[in-house]
């Protein structure tokens, strides 16, 4: 016959009888709680921390390509402003022009899975949600250009590292259309930001739209998440590093690294391992040994 004692030699039988009263959760209960706990932590993770947003347009190639999913932060921006080179994703203006929205499903399945992607955030974004690369913040003084380049408080941009197919110099520019290269200079009103996409052939933006509210951003695009072979971060290119600041803009603190860290990770293990504690699974117990 086995006993549990403790460390002392001496058998605990409050506690024998303890564990033999707990019953153990049966695998077709505990599956499905798992999957509603993963769930919920989706839907709350999606709420309020990270989101994935599909790129349905060519306006941020080749950095962000037609189908690619990026992570985007929800709450660096609860915490500071957003700087000189982030890519953010944002909703627009009423001068910013509609995105082209996908047909919604007609069949129960599409409508089902539409849903479900809105819920945990993989679905297409809204015909007024953007994506662009941050050019200038409150009080700068952007404009071009400057033997072809954009200028920042004086400083023209090296943006070769992420600019693709650049618009054409020689057309003049409209306040109307993104299809110059040029525009008058911009002082960046407060609370605003100045945003461009990085393919700017095709991109419609800042320069013809106008400065986003600061208070319009959703989040910081830090990570390409999908397909797996474009895994990669969405770093600030070092051209930004040495913009100067402008004399009308606030003073800027320190950046700060994204607030979330691997909560992604942690939350979800913490809450499956709590699960899993309440299930009544057998665990091996510390200081316990078996007597014969």
């Amino acid at each position: 016959m086995v006993h549990m004692v403790d460390e002392d030699g001496t058998v605990d039988p409050w506690r024998r009888r303890a564990r033999r009263s707990r019953r153990q959760m049966p695998l077709w209960q505990e599956l499905p709680l798992l999957l509603i706990v993963a769930f919920c932590l989706a839907v709350l993770i999606r709420t309020f921390l990270l989101q994935a947003f599909f790129i349905p347009s060519g306006s941020m190639e080749n950095t962000l390509l037609v189908g690619d999913r990026v992570l985007v932060n929800k709450v660096v921006y609860d915490v500071r402003d957003p700087v000189r080179g982030e890519v953010v994703v944002f909703r627009g203006t009423d001068r910013w022009v509609a995105q082209e929205a996908p047909a919604p499903p007609a069949d129960f399945a599409g409508r089902a899975g539409r849903t479900l992607g809105d819920l945990v955030g993989v679905s297409r974004p809204g015909e007024k949600d953007f994506i662009k690369r941050v050019i200038g913040v409150p009080g700068d003084k952007v404009w071009c250009c400057d033997d072809g380049r954009v200028v920042v408080n004086g400083m023209p941009l090296d943006e070769q590292a992420y600019v693709f197919e650049d618009s054409p110099v020689e057309l003049p520019p409209n306040p109307k259309e993104c299809r110059s290269r040029q525009f008058t200079e911009v002082v960046v009103p407060p609370g605003q930001i100045f945003v461009m996409g990085d393919h700017r052939l095709v991109s419609q933006d800042a320069r013809c739209q106008g400065p986003v509210p600061i208070e319009n951003v959703v989040g910081r695009a830090f990570m390409i998440v999908w397909p797996s072979q474009r895994w990669t971060s969405l770093p600030v290119p070092e051209t930004f590093t040495s913009v100067p600041r402008s004399d009308a803009a606030p003073a800027a603190g320190p950046v700060d690294p994204d607030p979330v860290g691997g909560v992604v990770v942690i939350l979800p293990l913490a809450a499956t391992l709590t699960v899993l504690a309440g299930s009544g699974r057998p665990r091996r117990t510390l200081g316990r040994r078996l007597l014969p």
